[in-house]
């Protein structure tokens, strides 16, 4: 059962992670207050390096869709996908930000709406803090964070599928290495990693409870403590049966099921919610966006003083770090077939214009009916916390309860389908012999992590509160920072010296 353990890799993050949780448990609010103390000192002191890291990635995205190595093939001329197109864009999607948009899509425009960054100078509640509230959704959620998953993704597909190398995001770093590593590196790497997706997986799934919480007290009124634990039994007990059901297997079912709901959900508040006030905000927000994209992607270099960037943008870009690096791992084995500049397609280009899309309709609905006071969204943001915002729109549009209904079936998938992916890349990485050839990790191995993660998140809901394991989360930035950065340089390296030949 233990032989195919990576020892290494698998304890020093599975203790930490549980030395957290009695913390947590004996002293919630010290817990809060130590983990939130940490993580404003490396967002203080290293925001500047997270925009720089982020631009560059951004940058390197768009340089890799038109380089000439975007005609090679991963795997090599002769490998076959194993994904239809349409397959490996609904687990792309579902397996990345489809959580994050599902929580926050109605409710982070309120916060930027009510309280604009200091250095816009927008009134607060006006209409331009709508408009600019629109854009810093769409600078949040579509293309830099899809960047961010991107670069290291194809790094480790490249070396994976091409050159043959371990399956340890040390292989991302092939550009440096002249000789295939030892593995000592690879074991801290991994490890570090490893534990940042656990404590962020604990979040998401955290998230996902209050979620579906939430839906379930808006439509019956019935709220209880028991049913948070039903909720996260549930969702565990469904993605670890999914899981261990083998590499892509039930993940294929769930994803295609939800990215087809995700469509027909935001198709319809498109045409019947308030389309025109859409449209208009779209195009309004989307000028912003492209304009001020340059400077909001250094905004932590330009306003080092300000709040607004550190609880938002760096803390965003610290969230995505954080989870990247083991992620990468589980995207870059779906490339398996497919050109470079066709993984670019399906794994930067399409899913940020789905989340654009996505954050149009959403994002563009909370704030249209909180300026025409069709609904005190921020009331509701403010005595029920963000989880409600979404229950509040669908008061306010036909057939609310239908809709409620999908949405709460919608989420619970995405919090599935999230998992699921993300506890295949944790299984391997915590296990020997995983290859291209015997890619799944043993089961016994999904199912401690399957449960780790459940038991985190519902003690650290019901406890410490989600900020907690978010901080936690956000603690495994700093390393991913770093790692990235190396990833980023060396794909540079590999591009220039490619071009070079």
């Amino acid at each position: 059962m233990f032989s195919n353990f990576r020892h290494q890799v698998f304890w020093p993050p599975f203790l930490l992670l549980l030395a957290a949780l009695v913390y947590s448990l004996a002293d919630a609010e010290g817990f809060l207050e130590t983990t939130s103390r940490i993580n404003d000192l490396i967002i203080s002191r290293f925001g500047w390096l997270f925009s720089i890291t982020t631009g560059l990635m951004l940058l390197c995205c768009l340089v890799i869709c038109f380089h000439p190595l975007g005609k090679h093939k991963i795997g090599g001329e002769h490998a076959e996908p194993f994904l239809s197109k349409w397959r490996w864009f609904s687990i792309v999607l579902c397996t990345t930000i489809a959580t994050g948009i599902i929580f926050w899509g109605t409710a982070e425009p309120l916060f930027h709406f009510s309280s604009p960054p200091a250095f816009s100078e927008t009134p607060a509640l006006s209409e331009k803090a709508a408009q600019e509230a629109l854009s810093y959704m769409y600078l949040h959620w579509t293309f830099t964070p899809y960047a961010i998953y991107c670069i290291p993704a194809l790094m480790f597909a490249i070396a994976f599928y091409n050159r043959k190398r371990s399956f340890s995001l040390e292989s991302t770093l092939f550009p440096w290495q002249k000789a295939t590593p030892k593995g000592k590196l690879g074991v801290l790497i991994d490890g570090i990693c490893l534990y940042a997706l656990v404590a962020g997986m604990a979040a998401s799934l955290g998230a996902g409870i209050l979620t579906l919480s939430g839906g379930i007290h808006n439509l019956t009124g019935y709220q209880s403590p028991w049913l948070l634990l039903f909720i996260a039994l549930l969702i565990v007990g469904c993605f670890t049966l999914s899981a261990i059901s083998g590499l892509m297997k039930g993940i294929r079912v769930l994803s295609d099921i939800n990215a087809r709901i995700f469509l027909i959900l935001a198709l319809f508040l498109l045409f019947f919610g308030p389309t025109k006030s859409i449209l208009s905000q779209w195009g309004q927000a989307l000028v912003i966006y492209f304009k001020s994209l340059p400077e909001m992607t250094v905004v932590s270099v330009l306003y080092p003083n300000d709040d607004w960037p550190k609880s938002w943008t760096t803390f965003n870009w610290a969230n995505w770090m954080a989870w990247a690096p083991i992620t990468a791992l589980f995207l870059g084995r779906l490339a398996k077939g497919y050109t470079i500049r066709q993984f670019m397609l399906f794994n930067w280009v399409l899913p940020s214009l789905f989340g654009m899309l996505w954050m149009s309709i959403f994002s563009g609905i909370a704030l249209h009916f909180q300026l025409s006071k069709k609904a005190d969204l921020l009331g509701l943001l403010t005595s029920l916390g963000p989880e409600s915002v979404i229950y509040g729109i669908f008061d306010a549009l036909p057939w609310s309860d239908l809709l409620a209904l999908i949405f709460l079936f919608t989420a619970f998938l995405s919090y599935v389908t999230a998992a699921d992916s993300n506890t295949e890349a944790m299984g391997g990485i915590s296990s020997t012999g995983i290859s291209p050839q015997a890619p799944s990790a043993p089961v016994f191995i999904k199912i401690v992590w399957g449960t780790t993660i459940g038991l985190v998140a519902y003690i650290m809901v019901s406890m410490a509160g989600i900020e907690g394991i978010k901080m936690l989360s956000n603690l495994g930035g700093l390393p991913a920072l770093f790692l990235l950065l190396a990833i980023t340089l060396g794909c540079i390296f590999w591009l220039l010296k490619h071009k070079k030949k």
